[in-house]
């Protein structure tokens, strides 16, 4: 059911934030229909910032918001025989009651509308490199309004992206936002614990176990609780593949005494979620395994800690590698001899042999969300970047109640010279996304566990 007032509150908004910038028209697009192959489409998604401002999921949309507050809706028009085979339309006439707009009108119109509405404008917004070919659209309709220059009409004098100031608005989740969030990260948990738990019955049952069968678990979860979606193309990684960041769901063979890294989440909504928990496929972890499991998972505890309002956005990721580098050189991952201690660790970027990821990322409609990772107004310093390089940059983003982010520490151990042997194609990743609240963040994802007695006592049950 679409929520009419949260959207024309956030249309409502885009229009203060027009007439404080000077006026202007925002005008956004939504996601156009992607052929897979010849007569067949890929399942149609929604653009992520439309949706956001209208709640409507239909393809060949368009979107205007005037900085009088006036907002127009451009809707595929009602076809009865192309609704037969594609589903019934909502259509210009239904449009506005239905999702709270002022004015609906045929998408057909739009090359006729365009022009005229660009006329005596100030500023236009419109989201730069997301939507190919819409700067030409663009182009076009500006010199349509240029050649009436002679009759007094003026073309607006700037361009600005309309996604900077909507990934402002989206980096700070509202409470129907925060529901959605939360409700997927249940299903998404339980999904987790179906997949846990079939990998090690099939496995007691001495099935031939593979890892489509533990993707298919999740799937099936998330359909079976309503999400319309994956998120994201989900992970389901055996053995050694564990320790390749963005594996896919092959068809490699599960093994009692190797681990299964999982990184999975549905969307719901239009919201994604993004879990990660690694687990022994046969159910019990080996002493190594162990080892390590608990080094990442300390890491996690860490990272938790320090995601709260007033710390800085890497203060979590920071936290984790303090832990994950005293854990590399207390079981011998790397050589005191020669690294020295932690601290020598990190300052060389040691750390990078096997973990080379941050810690976390933006999460809301997208898995990867919009929002900006430095502070907004603060001063540029000098900083050491992921590769280890001197960069000039804004100290990281000051965390604020409403914000969603992921807290993913990890270890991935290849086979390499001076690395002790037990710890070869180990890949431990431990994931779950975090709603920062007034008194520290909230965990959306622990319904599935992440303590190792727990998952061996989950496999068990």
């Amino acid at each position: 059911m679409i929520q009419t007032s949260v959207h024309a509150r956030r249309r409502a908004a885009v229009a203060r934030a027009l007439r404080a910038a000077g006026g202007g028209i925002a005008l956004l697009p939504t996601a156009p229909e992607v052929a897979r192959n010849r007569d067949s489409h890929f399942p149609y998604r929604h653009d992520s910032y439309f949706y956001y401002l209208t709640g409507f999921e239909e393809p060949n949309a368009w979107l205007l918001i005037e900085a009088s507050g006036k907002t127009t809706l451009l809707c595929q028009p009602k076809d009865l025989e192309r609704e037969i085979w594609d589903g019934i339309r909502l259509g210009p006439k239904a449009a506005p009651a239905a999702l709270g707009v002022d004015e609906a009108l045929s998408v057909d119109k739009l090359n006729e509308l365009m022009p005229r509405l660009l006329g005596n404008q100030p500023a236009l917004w419109f989201p730069f490199a997301t939507h190919k070919g819409l700067q030409v659209q663009i182009d076009g309709w500006l010199g349509a309004v240029r050649a009436k220059v002679r009759m007094g009409t003026e073309c607006p004098r700037s361009q600005h992206d309309l996604c900077l100031l909507l990934d402002e608005m989206r980096l700070f989740k509202d409470k129907h936002e925060q529901a959605i969030l939360r409700r997927a990260g249940q299903i998404s948990a339980s999904a987790h614990v179906r997949a846990m738990q079939t990998s090690a019955a099939m496995l007691r049952a001495g099935r031939d176990a593979r890892e489509y069968h533990l993707e298919a678990e999740l799937l099936h979860e998330f359909r079976r609780h309503g999400s319309q979606f994956p998120a994201y193309t989900s992970i389901v990684a055996a053995g050694a593949n564990a320790c390749v960041l963005h594996y896919r769901a092959a068809d490699a063979r599960l093994r009692a005494d190797e681990l299964c890294l999982i990184d999975a989440g549905c969307e719901l909504d239009g919201y994604a979620s993004d879990i990660t928990r690694t687990f022994p496929a046969g159910g019990r972890f080996s002493p190594a395994q162990r080892q390590l499991y608990d080094i990442v998972l300390a890491a996690q505890v860490a990272a938790i800690a320090a995601t709260r309002p007033g710390r800085r956005f890497m203060a979590p990721h920071d936290a984790a590698v303090q832990v994950l580098a005293q854990g590399m050189l207390d079981v011998g991952l790397l050589d005191r001899k020669k690294h020295g201690r932690v601290e020598d660790v990190i300052a060389s970027g040691a750390y990078r042999q096997f973990y080379m990821h941050r810690t976390g990322h933006w999460m809301g409609m997208d898995v990867h969300d919009c929002g900006d990772y430095t502070e907004p107004g603060s001063r540029p310093r000098e900083e050491t970047d992921a590769t280890g390089q001197k960069i000039t940059r804004r100290p990281s983003r000051i965390l604020r109640p409403g914000m969603v982010l992921t807290v993913e520490p990890g270890l991935y151990v290849r086979p390499a010279k001076g690395v002790p042997r037990e710890f070869w194609n180990i890949g431990i990743r431990i994931e779950d996304d975090a709603l920062v609240n007034a008194k520290g963040c909230e965990l959306l994802t622990r319904e599935v566990p992440v303590d190792a007695d727990e998952i061996e006592a989950l496999m068990r049950g």
